[in-house]
């Protein structure tokens, strides 16, 4: 047993207890907080060594053996998605330093945003679907208040709606485990695979199976994605670097799991459901990123793009577009902060976020336009960076086992990321001011920082794409292949 897989959950949950009680101390909860995402960055990164060294580590709380107790697991998987979480997270931490402002510092704003860490990185190492409940229901409880934190109108009005959707879907979701634990009894991950793969995924457990499908779909915005352009637009730019580089993920990361590991006898159904999900994700997002004229939304449907592109690659199913999964996935948490990081910086040097009223801010700000500009290119797939590998991975599978029509897909609405990001660069950086007032951000090189770290990750991550790749192979070897995890569970 490896009592650091603990940490990643402790560290952030402790540090927002702490911070509750420092409500008026905004200069000493900076400081705790970022000491915190610094040392949960250093135990992301042992955790990360000792899987690739050791192999898939397990905590058993309590000394409790599966299928009776609480079971934390650390596969390459989730020990990479939980260090470029922990990377990604106090990113968006720093930028939050010089953008949020002292009036939501000291409404608990650093408490929230721990404990949406804490469901974040609990979600990636359960190994028990109830817990994966649990964590989901720990981070949505913090986004709805970093959602409405500040009180405006349109907080309010798309807090509403986000408190909604999830309300009714992790109610469907604590149902379906309900008849999940009816029909296996147990909802250990490991266990749930050999209880179903005894069965014959059939029946009952097809319809669970959907039922599943249903609610991490509406967590990640996977075809059911209407509530996440406007409420991802209401919150502050470091909560939506926040919320487009993480929650999304999370969704996604239950479905990779769930349909790796537990639903693997029937992907005529489940991988079909997923691939038309894809299909149609791809095509909607790349709609609504060129229909809209606003930087949040184009930057929303660019998350619904992303997350169509990913569950492509599930859909396909083989080790080469499970590695690009992986790969993908990785990169797109570190761009799309990234992404909205240059986005604020953006809106706020022009003092609008309509494309029409922008114009000329590459002669004021050459190092963000340019930052954009090679950003736009990884999120495209250009070599070589982050983007590319990943992508090539799972275009190449998908031709490879006759999807080609949603390989086409996938790289028609690359072309469509291309074009709407472009747009943007040219309409925000080209051409001459046309607002006569200029607006110099506050805390300007302060934003500029976190930025420039998460763009030098985008290059290595491309530069380095073949050091990376010999982690996302142990990962995909796992998600290819359940009896390895199955093994590493059971096994004691």
């Amino acid at each position: 047993m490896n009592n650091l897989l603990v940490l990643p959950l402790l560290i952030p949950a402790f540090t927002a207890v702490i911070l509750i009680f420092l409500k008026e101390r905004v200069d000493l909860q900076r400081i705790i907080s970022a000491v915190s995402v610094c040392l949960n960055i250093l135990v992301a990164g042992i955790i990360v060594y000792q899987v690739s060294a050791k192999g898939i580590q397990t905590l058993y709380m309590g000394g409790w053996l599966p299928p009776y107790g609480i079971v934390f697991v650390a596969d390459m998987f989730a020990a990479l998605l939980v260090l470029i979480g922990a990377i990604v997270g106090a990113a968006c931490l720093f930028f939050s330093f010089a953008s949020i402002g002292e009036e939501r510092e000291r409404f608990y704003y650093y408490p929230f945003f721990h404990f949406l860490l804490t469901g974040v990185f609990g979600s990636f190492l359960t190994g028990d679907l109830f817990n994966l409940f649990v964590c989901f229901e720990v981070l949505l409880v913090a986004s709805y208040a970093l959602i409405v934190l500040g009180g405006s109108k349109g907080q309010l009005r798309e807090t509403l709606k986000y408190v909604l959707v999830n309300v009714i879907s992790s109610s469907l979701f604590v149902a379906t485990l309900a008849y999940l634990y009816a029909a296996t009894g147990t909802l250990n991950m490991a266990h749930l695979s050999m209880r179903v793969a005894e069965a014959g995924q059939g029946g009952v457990l097809n319809v669970i199976a959907v039922l599943l499908l249903i609610v991490f779909s509406i967590k990640a915005g996977l075809l059911l994605f209407f509530w996440l352009p406007d409420s991802y637009s209401a919150p502050p730019v470091a909560v939506r670097a926040l919320f487009g580089a993480l929650l999304t993920k999370v969704g996604l990361y239950a479905i990779i799991r769930t349909f790796t590991l537990i639903f693997v006898q029937e992907p005529g159904l489940t991988h079909t459901l997923i691939a038309w999900m894809a299909g149609a994700t791809m095509i909607l997002g790349a709609i609504g990123a060129l229909a809209y004229n606003d930087l949040g939304r184009i930057f929303n449907y660019n998350i619904i793009i992303s997350v169509g592109f990913i569950a492509f690659g599930i859909s396909v199913a083989t080790q080469d577009s499970l590695n690009g999964v992986v790969f993908y996935l990785m990169h797109d948490m570190v761009a799309k902060a990234l992404l909205f990081f240059l986005g604020g910086m953006i809106i706020s040097a022009s003092g609008t976020d309509r494309l029409k009223e922008m114009g000329g801010l590459i002669r004021r700000y050459p190092w963000t336009g340019w930052m954009f500009f090679v950003l736009t290119l990884a999120l495209v797939g250009v070599p070589p960076l982050s983007g590319f590998a990943g992508k090539v991975m799972m275009v190449r599978s998908g031709f490879g086992q006759n999807h080609v029509t949603l390989a086409l897909i996938a790289l028609g609405s690359s072309f469509i990321v291309l074009y709407s990001l472009i747009k943007v660069f040219q309409q925000v950086f080209w051409g001459g001011e046309k607002r006569e007032e200029q607006v110099k951000p506050l805390h300007y090189k302060a934003m500029m920082v976190p930025a420039a770290v998460l763009f030098a990750i985008v290059i290595l991550m491309g530069v380095g794409a073949e050091t990376v790749n010999g982690y996302v192979s142990q990962a995909g070897a796992v998600l290819a292949d359940p009896a390895l995890y199955i093994n590493a569970v059971m096994k004691e």
